[in-house]
């Protein structure tokens, strides 16, 4: 039988301190912070919504981070 896979740690951060910064400044950050999927989305992007552990989504409009949430 497989083993049981482990999901990705996920950092302790506050997805909101994203929020009003650029997109390649809160890439690089989140990267830092240690997200292991970091995601920019334009508004209205169609997604699924299936819970991926390590994985920062952030919704990008005009260069800026409007909206970030985890999973």
């Amino acid at each position: 039988m497989a083993p049981i896979p482990t999901p990705s740690a996920q950092p302790d951060d506050t997805p909101g301190a994203y929020v009003g910064l650029g997109a390649e400044t809160a890439e690089r950050r989140a990267r830092e912070r240690g997200w292991t999927t970091v995601r920019a989305l334009p508004p209205g992007t169609v997604i699924t919504m299936e819970f991926l552990g390590g994985r920062i989504n952030f919704e990008v409009d005009g260069g800026i981070v409007k909206r970030c949430w985890v999973g």
